[in-house]
């Protein structure tokens, strides 16, 4: 069974980007179809990933009384026999509420939403097959591309034994393992290290790599490996994975390349994530994806074949859920003419919700000296600001990073609770092209963590006169 259906503007893959896509497209007055393949709408960023990875850390957090224990020497600790389950119930609330919001958002902007695997037949055509309908032929003028990604399964792990797992089906463990191996200390792998610590999992981290998220400022990578540690999380740095034994039953043992091994209940293998394009048959439309699938864009995420755009983890880094949505409102302005049309941004934060969290935007201070900018420092610890005392942080801090000439601000890091937040105030302050002066002008209210602003511009201001830092 087959029929045709023709719209202005067609989306394929309902996460943060394609939903993101489909409902400014419909917002535009565009006849819009959103496909998605699995039954539910939202993606990895609502479903498996990001909301529920995010849910769970902050579970952690409140139930296993690590913040307590900081503040009041109050030892909360969870149960040794509750599994995940028994922490999921805030994220299963969380995660239905947030997928019936946006299902309610493109049914009130006329959106139509097909489920079943999109194929290209050729630039302007999609057979959607496995719906309820059979197979469905949509036609499009424009299309947006956001099928996401998947995490990589390197052949060395055997991910069909129960005690091996990848990123998406982890949060389904029937129950918290004593010990926990990650392999891989990126951006997922540190962040679910950290989230199973706090349940009270031994946690082993293990990477062939020297550092920590190489891509932040050294000073928040360093601070930020060492809270970890003082946390009870174990590095094992430039180790890489020999050979995964798996007994009938028992722990899983690890050999490393260097000869040494470890052994633990749980394995969590976080080696980065594959490009989903495989299955849409791009060479039909006249794209060519490249390494792992990746399909190249352009400033207005637009590929080679010109009414063709892509977004999200689909095209590659920094492939969060933010920029996701951001490249996907960056291809429907572009390909709808409007005049919100305007390249991506290049002013992105990255949010990292490891324990504590850390955030940044703009450069970093090993990309100034390389680039010869002759640059200030501002610091300010959490410690020296009220809201942070009481918050009981004892080792986040702002790093502001100020053009010597001017005090205009070029990047901003941040290592500590809520540091996904108060990064946006570093990011309108850039976006407006200011710095020191617009944040010494500043009023924050008191005591919250805003005045970490205050502090370290003033810290900038002094250092640029070659006066003591008020932080030391």
């Amino acid at each position: 069974m087959s029929s045709d259906s023709a719209y202005d503007f067609v989306v394929v893959g309902a996460g943060p980007a394609g939903a993101t896509g489909a409902l400014a497209a419909a917002l535009l007055g565009r006849r819009v179809a959103l496909i998605e393949r699995c039954p539910e709408i939202g993606g990895a960023g609502i479903n498996t990933g990001t909301l529920p990875s995010k849910t769970l850390r902050e579970t952690a957090l409140a139930l296993s009384g690590l913040k307590a224990r900081q503040l009041y020497g109050v030892d909360l600790s969870l149960r040794r026999e509750a599994t995940i389950q028994d922490f999921m119930y805030h994220e299963r609330k969380v995660t239905a509420t947030e997928r019936s919001r946006i299902m309610n958002q493109l049914r009130q902007v006329g959106v139509t939403v097909v489920h079943g695997n999109a194929r290209f037949e050729d630039p302007h055509t999609l057979a959607v097959a496995g719906g309820s309908g059979g197979t469905v032929r949509i036609r499009g003028e424009r299309f947006l591309l956001a099928t996401g990604s998947s995490p990589v399964r390197p052949p060395e792990f055997d991910f069909n034994d129960p005690r091996v797992h990848d990123s998406n089906e982890i949060l389904e463990l029937p129950s918290l393992p004593r010990s926990l191996a990650v392999v891989g200390a990126g951006v997922v792998g540190a962040e679910y290290a950290c989230t199973f610590r706090a349940l009270g999992t031994e946690v082993h981290l293990v990477d062939g790599r020297e550092s920590l998220l190489s891509f932040l400022d050294a000073e928040v990578s360093v601070a930020l490996a060492a809270a970890m540690e003082s946390n009870g999380i174990q590095f094992h740095w430039k180790e890489r994975v020999h050979a995964c034994e798996l007994p009938s039953s028992g722990p899983v043992t690890l050999r490393f390349e260097s000869g040494r091994s470890l052994t633990v209940e749980g394995l969590l293998v976080a080696a980065g994530r594959s490009s989903n394009s495989e299955d849409l048959n791009l060479p039909a439309a006249g794209i060519t994806p490249g390494k792992r699938g990746l399909i190249p864009i352009n400033e207005f995420s637009r590929t080679v074949v010109p009414h063709i755009y892509a977004a999200g983890d689909v095209v590659g880094p920094p492939a969060l859920a933010s920029t996701s949505a951001a490249q996907a409102r960056v291809a429907v302005f572009h390909a709808l003419d409007s005049q919100l049309a305007a390249p991506l941004s290049p002013l992105l934060p990255s949010g990292i919700y490891t324990i504590p969290e850390a955030s940044m935007l703009g450069d970093t201070e090993e990309i100034l000296k390389a680039r010869g900018e002759d640059y200030v420092v501002g610091r300010a610890p959490y410690q020296r600001n009220a809201r942070g005392a009481i918050l009981g942080d004892h080792s986040g801090f702002l790093k502001l990073l100020f053009r010597r000439s001017d005090l205009k601000l070029l990047g901003a890091h941040v290592m500590g609770d809520q540091a996904t937040e108060i990064i946006h105030i570093a990011l309108m302050t850039m976006l407006a092209g200011e710095g020191a002066a617009m944040l010494e002008r500043a009023c924050f209210n008191f005591p919250t963590l805003g005045g970490l602003y205050t502090l370290a511009t003033y810290d900038a201001m002094l250092r640029r006169r070659g006066v003591p830092s008020l932080v030391e």
